[in-house]
């Protein structure tokens, strides 16, 4: 019999079973996350179900990210539910203002090599850049977790992806995750696995692997898997989180199809409105004039990101008259990492609006919601109609780099082009 996947290993010791793409298992699971847009809902379910005591209260954990601060009466009511639940049930709880539950995640040492891990938002993809299996659940799943501290699945066929070569000069993940999403298209690897491998893994650091984990959901797929290499123990040891777990595919694992990218042939990409998948090169955009740029979100809002978008901001100077910055870090640690190192000022200075740590502005919850009208370039994973919260908005995804780029030239653009298409 032909060897395994990744996806096929974890989910085979998950299960106590030896299982294949399209088997159905019931796992147990590692670690669960529910966020203040998805608990109320599981409390309700778990309720009905006839749920007492949660299961296994230490594998739980709730971040009050999607409407942080709170944006009404009514969200504050469901907030302070989720506390009480939390309190009572001994959950670990992330509240307002700590921080998105994806970066969480990971921050905190939870996402390990060989894991299992859901969570009630379809981005908890974002952890298999730690080598580990992540995919995202409805409540009633996160539910059945709360209750039983298993879940069920149908083992995915995998989609091997290798990566050759290093970027460009000017080329970032977003652009690589981009790419994959217009290659694949909406629903293109819809319930299959993409893994990760090739000599073009090694030019990416974790947090590069963080980006295109996050976006693989906007192919449809059901989890993404990095290697276990240097650079995943590297930052999964300075999070103290568990490395004996590794998983590799076997030499003769069986996939539904392989996709070669050189990474050198890659350029600065755009997604325009209202698909993730209509991607077209930064060069074909230039003269759509932006109002708001937004810099942030479980796709762009690390200390990395808001460095490479300083480094254009250095280079060629303020946002236009008329752009509006809005600054978003995707933690409390992230956002303390900038003011140590002096890059929070600096973004204020820019004239940047910051807003608390969470996933507000990106999906139109709390925090800076644009203008009817605007044209909106933001370091997101989505840009579906009404995604930040108007449904008259244009939303554009890029890079840091291009974002900041675009609020100097007050138009879209790339930091390479800034000299040319100027302000």
């Amino acid at each position: 019999m032909s060897g395994k996947t990744i996806s096929e290993k974890i989910l085979s010791s998950k299960s106590g079973r030896d299982v294949r793409a399209g088997d159905f298992v019931v796992c147990h699971v590692d670690y669960a996350l529910g966020t203040d847009g998805s608990v109320p809902m599981a409390i309700d379910y778990f309720v009905a179900m006839g749920g007492g005591q949660l299961h296994s209260p230490d594998r739980m954990l709730f971040a009050m990210d999607h409407y942080a601060p709170a944006p009404s009466p009514k969200a504050a009511l469901l907030q302070a539910g989720i506390r009480r639940f939390a309190h009572q049930q001994g959950v670990r709880l992330f509240d307002v203002g700590e921080g998105i539950g994806h970066q969480l995640v990971v921050e905190k040492g939870f996402a390990a090599p060989g894991r299992l891990l859901v969570g009630a938002d379809s981005h908890s993809v974002t952890y298999g850049a730690a080598n580990c299996f992540a995919t995202g659940v409805g409540s009633s799943d996160l539910a059945g977790v709360m209750k039983t501290g298993k879940a069920w699945f149908k083992v995915p066929a995998s989609i091997r992806v290798r990566l050759h070569g290093r970027f460009k000069q000017g080329v970032y993940p977003k652009d690589l995750a981009l790419h994959l999403v217009q290659r694949l298209g909406t629903g293109g690897a819809n319930y299959e696995a993409l893994e990760f491998e090739g000599d073009g893994v090694q030019s990416l650091d974790f947090e590069d692997r963080l980006v295109i984990a996050n976006m693989s959901v906007e192919a449809g797929a059901k989890n993404a898997i990095f290697p276990f290499d240097d650079a995943c123990r590297h930052y999964l040891a300075r999070r103290g989180a568990a490395l004996s777990g590794a998983v590799s595919a076997d030499p003769d694992a069986v996939y539904s199809r392989t996709l070669d990218v050189d990474l050198a042939e890659l350029v600065p990409f755009v997604a325009v409105p209202h698909a993730v998948c209509d991607t077209v090169p930064v060069s074909a955009l230039t003269a759509t004039p932006v109002q708001m740029v937004f810099l942030g979100t479980c796709t762009g809002g690390r200390a990395k990101d808001f460095r490479e978008a300083l480094e254009v901001f250095r280079q060629f100077g303020r946002p236009a008259p008329g752009v509006q910055l809005v600054v978003t870090p995707a933690s409390r640690d992230v956002l303390l990492e900038l003011v140590r190192d002096g890059e929070l000022a600096e973004l204020i200075a820019l004239g940047a609006v910051i807003v608390a740590p969470g996933c507000g502005a990106c999906c139109g919850t709390s925090g800076a919601i644009p203008e009817d009208n605007a044209n909106v370039i933001l370091t997101a994973n989505r840009n579906f109609k009404g995604r930040m919260g108007n449904p008259s908005a244009n939303i554009y995804l890029a890079s840091p780099a291009v974002c900041a780029a675009s609020a100097i030239a007050g138009r879209i653009a790339s930091p390479g082009m800034l000299d040319v298409v100027g302000r």
